[in-house]
């Protein structure tokens, strides 16, 4: 037999847990690397942070205030954001056509 078997039955259980909890932080990890809403959530917040702290850098506090809650209002409910924004870009659209005939 091979020298890395258990001798005893004390011995087989501390290999079992050890290999249990190593199996565990790998799932873990896995889970964390899986998770891509989250990753992607705190990657936004990480993003708005910085552009938080340069609009404040350019002007003032207040101003960086009021950028960090429309933006976070805007995380909250992006479809009236986006419908604004489509409606404009076919705005732009329709006359640039008219003024193209």
């Amino acid at each position: 037999m091979s020298g890395d078997t258990p001798k005893n039955a004390e011995e087989a259980r501390l290999d079992r847990d050890a290999t249990r909890e190593e199996l565990a932080e790998t799932l873990d990890a896995l889970g964390q690397k899986l998770d891509v809403k989250t990753r992607v959530k705190d990657n936004v917040d990480e993003k708005l942070d910085q552009a938080t702290l340069k609009v404040a850098d350019i002007a003032n506090e207040p101003t960086a205030v009021k950028f960090r809650q429309g933006a976070d209002a805007v995380r909250s409910n992006p479809v009236p954001v986006f419908a604004g924004v489509l409606g404009l870009v076919i705005l732009i659209r329709l006359l640039l056509r008219r003024r193209n005939s």
